[in-house]
Formats: structure tokens, C-alpha cells, sequence
């Protein structure tokens, strides 16, 4: 597992948290993490297999990534979850991933794995893209990096308190209920706890109470029942209730 260099971390807290001054560092660390992770799957593996989520702080690592030295042509760029929405539709992750990294790097194109969100059957999509993990990473499929968000609520990937996807324990991806008038097709707890390395991106005040909570292990909320032991955490100053900027790193 990809192991950061500092930190500030709490006692019994057993995920590698730093915060850093605001969402452009952290940006720039996760893209230095993932980069540096993927070369080292590649040479020991061969192959690398990462899973990204959507969102504002994410597009920022993203677009830092694409000028990390990067063996895209062994990489495998898998999605964490997705909208349930026609094709062109801007609320897609696809679009985010494609224009903040996708485009800007020489991956080929059968490296490049989308949820199938637009099949009438999305029971049916769900499993034939659990199949293309199986096929990529193993069988349980083992991905090298998952990339996580948290929202206010609790939730990460589009595991929302409440919603029946947060039950499934037997398959590695899952369609949702409705959130905001949308469905969502998710990777589940199973494929993302096989993860051979966690990150959560977090940043912005707004998410101050939710991210005490997840590192206090609050099973209560989503985020909280994913494992910690190979989890990285990268998060803001804002984060913390205190918008200063932090000038020095506590280690870990």
C-alpha cells in the first residue's frame, strides 16, 4: 500500500491522514500517491487497476495527475460509481474523468472502463461490470486503488444511508435507489474493501462533521463501515473547522 510521507493523525485511528493546507495540495499529494502507486503495481503486478470517484476535489487531482509520469499503457482506469443518465449528460462522472484526465494522457482505449449506466437492464449492466473486474484484477477482483469522496451525509461512492445497496455483500457493483431523481450504479463494501490501497479526498468545512466521524470509525454513517487499515486520507485545513493554512505538517 502506498504510504504518505506526513501527517496528523489521532489516537486509535488506524487510517494515514494528512491535512494539508487547502484542495490544491491535496490535489497535488493524491496525484504524487496514485502515480507512485501505480508504478509499483506495474513493476510487481504488471498491470495497475485504479477506481475513481466523482467530484470538485477530485477533477483538481485529476488534472494533476495527467503531468505525473505514469505508465498509462498498463493502467486500467475503472469508475467508483455513476449517474444513471443518457449519454452527454454533464452530470456523468465519464465526462468529469475524460476531460480532467482522460484526454490529456496516452491511455489506450480498451484501458478505459466505464460503468454501462445507459443498458436498459442495469441489474444486468451491474454484473457484466462486476465480470470486467473480474477480469482486470481477479477473481475476487483485488483493485489497486480505490478513490473515495465523502459527502455531508455520510455517504462515499453512491452508498447513501438508508438505501438498499448497503446490504449487498454477495456481488462487487450495485444499482441504487433514487438520490436527487437519479439511480446510481456503485461499487458495494465487498469491492471496495479488497482495495489494496483506500483514498479518500475530503475537503471544504462543510465537511468538518462527517469526517470526524469517519475517523472515528461511525458505522452509523457510510463512509464509516469502509475499512481503515488500508486507508490513506488526504483532507484540508477547512476540514478541520479552521480555514488558516497550515504551515507545517504534524507527523505522523
Amino acid at each position: 500500500m502506498a504510504r504518505p510521507g506526513s501527517g496528523a493523525r489521532t489516537a486509535g485511528d488506524t487510517m494515514r491522514t494528512e491535512f494539508l493546507a487547502d484542495p490544491g495540495a491535496v490535489a497535488i499529494r493524491a496525484a504524487e500517491l496514485v502515480a507512485r502507486l501505480a508504478r509499483e503495481a506495474v513493476t510487481e503486478r504488471g498491470r495497475c487497476a485504479l477506481a475513481f470517484s466523482g467530484g470538485t476535489t477530485p477533477l483538481r487531482a485529476f488534472r494533476a495527475l495527467s503531468g505525473e509520469d505514469v505508465p498509462w499503457d498498463r493502467v486500467h482506469l475503472l469508475q467508483v460509481d455513476e449517474r444513471v443518465a443518457p449519454s452527454g449528460d454533464p452530470e456523468r462522472n465519464y465526462y468529469q474523468l475524460k476531460e480532467a484526465l482522460i484526454e490529456r494522457i496516452a491511455i489506450p482505449s480498451a484501458n478505459i472502463h466505464f460503468m454501462p449506466v445507459e443498458e436498459e437492464d442495469l441489474e444486468e449492466g451491474a454484473r457484466r461490470y462486476g465480470s470486467i473486474l473480474r477480469r482486470i484484477a481477479g477473481t475476487p477482483p483485488v483493485l489497486d486503488l480505490v478513490q473515495l469522496g465523502l459527502g455531508e451525509d455520510g455517504h462515499t461512492a453512491s452508498l447513501f444511508p438508508e438505501d438498499p445497496a448497503l446490504r449487498i455483500v454477495d456481488e462487487d457493483v450495485a444499482v441504487t435507489g433514487l438520490h436527487k431523481g437519479r439511480r446510481r450504479m456503485t461499487l458495494t463494501f465487498a469491492a471496495i474493501d479488497r482495495a489494496r490501497c483506500i483514498l479518500w479526498l475530503v475537503t471544504g468545512s462543510g465537511k468538518s462533521a462527517a469526517l470526524e466521524r469517519l475517523r472515528a470509525g461511525d458505522r452509523s454513517i457510510p463512509a464509516g463501515r469502509v475499512r481503515s487499515d488500508r486507508a490513506v486520507l488526504l483532507a484540508d485545513a477547512a476540514t478541520r473547522g479552521d480555514r488558516k493554512r497550515i504551515s507545517r505538517m504534524e507527523k505522523n
